[in-house]
């Protein structure tokens, strides 16, 4: 049953580390590898990124663009975290990580979390429970093997099936971000269990550069965005709040909006009131002050 009052406006009363007024959350989508192609042996070419031509044979053309994410700018982005000593979680599909285990090793030596993104880049509504319990594990496994670090967090491509969030929970995952409801953490019960759901954004999220073209610029991605910090500052003075900012490194990492990633990070530094935090860091904390 849909939950449609949530908290009532009545949040739990906890603070965040260093009495920062709001957690932020940077996602980076690592899915480049995972996506559709035909070259690959798939049936239809991905078709979500700037080429859209949608042909139904190999496409290098929309095969190269993806390959962009991880030949530069990967280095582009992690970089400009470093400089602002921001962890970030690497969301990241399983076969993504099996085609460049390098990019999650990185990731993890630099101090970010890597979670759990499904096997491919695709949805989960719909599929039947054997092989969406075989697609979860699948995903925990590539990751750990190259991590040596078993995930704790999930978050599936747009829609999930009726059975994604049992599964998880039958898998110990830790939480999930399927669920795009609220500026705050909240609990929900699964078999008889306390589990965490870690809401997501899809509106502070540089998917809209493709989606609706709700940004055509790196100036309007990084207004939006600061405009939201800067809210959920300000109700962070009497409430815990969160604010989760999705980036992909095909998009963000292209050098027309890298000064976007680089106004979010010194407009939010500056403030002197962020909590930059992996998404397993939000969790531990708020399942430690959350009492059952």
């Amino acid at each position: 049953m849909r939950d449609l009052r949530g908290y009532g406006g009545r949040p739990p009363s906890v603070r965040w580390p260093g009495d920062a007024r709001l957690a932020v959350s940077f996602v980076v989508n690592f899915e480049e590898g995972a996506e559709y192609s035909v070259s690959e042996g798939d049936a239809r070419n991905e078709s979500v990124y700037e080429v859209v031509a949608g042909r139904p044979d190999a496409d290098p053309c929309i095969d190269s663009h993806y390959e962009y994410a991880t030949r530069v700018a990967w280095w582009r982005v992690v970089e400009a975290f470093q400089c602002h000593a921001a962890p970030f979680t690497l969301s990241a599909c399983g076969r993504a990580v099996e085609r460049s285990p390098w990019l999650a090793q990185d990731a993890v030596e630099r101090g970010h979390e890597v979670s759990a993104h499904g096997y491919r880049w695709e949805e989960h509504a719909g599929m039947e429970e054997a092989a969406e319990r075989s697609a979860i594990d699948a995903t925990v496994r590539a990751i750990e093997q190259a991590t040596g670090r078993r995930p704790v967090g999930w978050h599936t491509r747009s829609a999930s099936s009726a059975n994604t969030r049992r599964l998880l929970v039958q898998a110990g995952f830790l939480y999930d971000s399927d669920a795009y409801n609220d500026d705050t953490p909240y609990h929900v019960a699964v078999d008889g269990r306390r589990h965490l759901v870690l809401p997501y954004a899809f509106d502070t999220n540089d998917m809209q550069f493709q989606h609706t073209q709700r940004f055509a610029t790196a100036g309007q991605f990084s207004e939006y965005v600061c405009d939201a910090f800067d809210w959920l500052a300000q109700e962070g003075r009497t409430m815990p709040r969160m604010l989760s900012v999705g980036l992909h490194l095909r998009m963000i990492g292209r050098p027309g909006r890298m000064k976007a990633l680089e106004s979010i990070l010194g407009h939010m530094a500056g403030a002197g009131c962020a909590w930059f935090a992996t998404r397993e860091q939000i969790a531990r904390h708020w399942i430690a002050h959350v009492p059952p």
